[in-house]
């Protein structure tokens, strides 16, 4: 879902995959796309289903350092209009919904992504 205010398309603004899946205790990366204009803008991951009340977990410097926090990293490639953010070592219960957003002066613009994380094989060791 994209979120759009009166008067201003978002969905022309920043895209992303609507879902993407990761396994337990893997990794999964997302990439978001945004037009032109935004290339030095803060970028960041937010968490929760709510926008307003969405938790930021990550957002970049403004260049296109890597920024890294927790088990979350955010990379902006401004030359392709794209940034990019990995969740390592995955558990179930970062399944949730997420927002790739840009800030900005007035409402920031995002994009809803659902994270699936699908549960790892549990291993049985059997002794005698």
């Amino acid at each position: 879902m994209n979120l759009c205010f009166p008067g201003y398309s978002i969905a022309t603004q920043i895209t992303g995959p609507t879902t993407v899946n990761g396994s337990e205790q893997g990794s999964l990366t997302v990439q978001c796309a945004y037009g032109s204009g935004w290339e030095t803008y803060l970028k960041w991951w937010c968490r929760g289903a709510i926008w307003r009340d969405c938790k930021i977990l990550v957002k970049t410097s403004g260049s296109e350092q890597e920024v890294k926090r927790d088990r979350v990293s955010i990379k902006d490639n401004q030359k392709n209009r794209t940034f990019t953010v990995t969740m390592e070592g995955l558990r179930r219960d970062d399944a949730d919904v997420y927002w790739c957003g840009i800030e900005r002066r007035g409402p920031d613009l995002g994009t809803q992504v659902k994270v699936i994380v699908d549960p790892g094989k549990n291993f049985l060791i059997y002794t005698r």
